[in-house]
């Protein structure tokens, strides 16, 4: 990206899941504060008008690079085009990812696998790639979309659940990993927030996403502040900071009960649990995590 003289841009940021949701807030935040843009999605024309936008709006230059990054090659060719138009990435924000809710058995597969390629292994393939030019320039930003999910074991999301936690634990080990390197690694997580996350995993009827919800532009402005601070870990939303101060204590069998009451539709709600799931409430302990 030929950066135009009159433009002395703050750098570049890279944004994975860029044409919705918390993904397309963080572009947008990061054009308001001079950083060109590299947008990933797999959806050209939704890409192509955020980038006219950050354009017009903000004088940034935006390049568009349509990716399903649930496809295996995906992270290497669009490491590749960049290289081949000289764009250096300054930041990189892995905000691409989605669930599925229901019993793991019932799962459909492909559609399993493809989660765990773009929550995982894309993410770490991703990181992996661009983490290292960070480290020789003595600068740089990394940003893993991890969940207050990543806290606990999730019943009928177990697949999403787990994701989330080893994005939380391979960013906090990282952030160690790079101490002193001039590179921060930051994990986001958010509680439930209003984007298509949730009608994608059918989980509009369920606990977690009934009520009062986050805006997607209040989750990516804390993401982003956390970020820019070099902070490892961040929950967005005091209401969800204060549901998790008390998980460390709790046994993860209960823990995994409240998740699953959270996270049952009404459908799911007619099914005995097994028995390992069935702990009695109590009082006072409903601090369940959503994703």
């Amino acid at each position: 990206m030929a950066q135009d003289s009159s433009h002395p841009a703050a750098g570049t940021a890279l944004i994975t899941g860029a044409s919705s949701g918390i993904g397309h807030e963080f572009a947008l935040l990061f054009a308001r504060s001079g950083y060109d843009l590299v947008l990933v999605a797999r959806n050209r024309s939704v890409l192509d008008g955020l980038a006219s936008q950050a354009r017009d709006e903000f004088g940034v230059q935006a390049f568009v690079c349509p990716k399903d990054l649930s496809v295996q090659t995906a992270p290497e060719e669009l490491f590749r085009e960049l290289q081949q138009q000289g764009i250096a990435v300054d930041v990189l924000i892995n905000d691409a990812g989605f669930a599925m809710q229901g019993p793991f058995v019932e799962n459909e597969l492909t559609t399993l696998l493809n989660m765990l390629q773009v929550n995982i292994v894309t993410l770490t393939h991703l990181t992996r790639l661009f983490l290292p030019p960070m480290i020789e320039r003595g600068r740089g930003k990394v940003l893993n979309m991890a969940s207050i999910g990543s806290y606990m074991p999730g019943p009928l999301m177990a697949a999403y659940f787990a994701s989330k936690a080893y994005v939380l634990s391979f960013s906090e080990a990282l952030s160690n990993e790079v101490e002193g390197t001039g590179v921060t690694i930051t994990a986001l997580c958010p509680g439930p927030t209003r984007t298509r996350f949730a009608a994608r995993a059918k989980l509009t009827d369920t606990r977690a996403f009934r009520g009062t919800l986050m805006a997607a532009a209040d989750v990516a402005q804390e993401g982003f502040e956390a970020l820019m601070k070099g902070k490892t870990v961040v929950i967005t939303g005091f209401k969800y900071r204060m549901q998790l101060l008390p998980t460390p204590l709790v046994p993860r069998r209960l823990l995994a009960h409240f998740a699953r009451r959270y996270h049952e539709t009404p459908s799911d709600q007619g099914v005995t649990a097994p028995s390992w799931a069935t702990a009695p409430e109590r009082s006072g302990s409903s601090h369940a995590a959503q994703p």
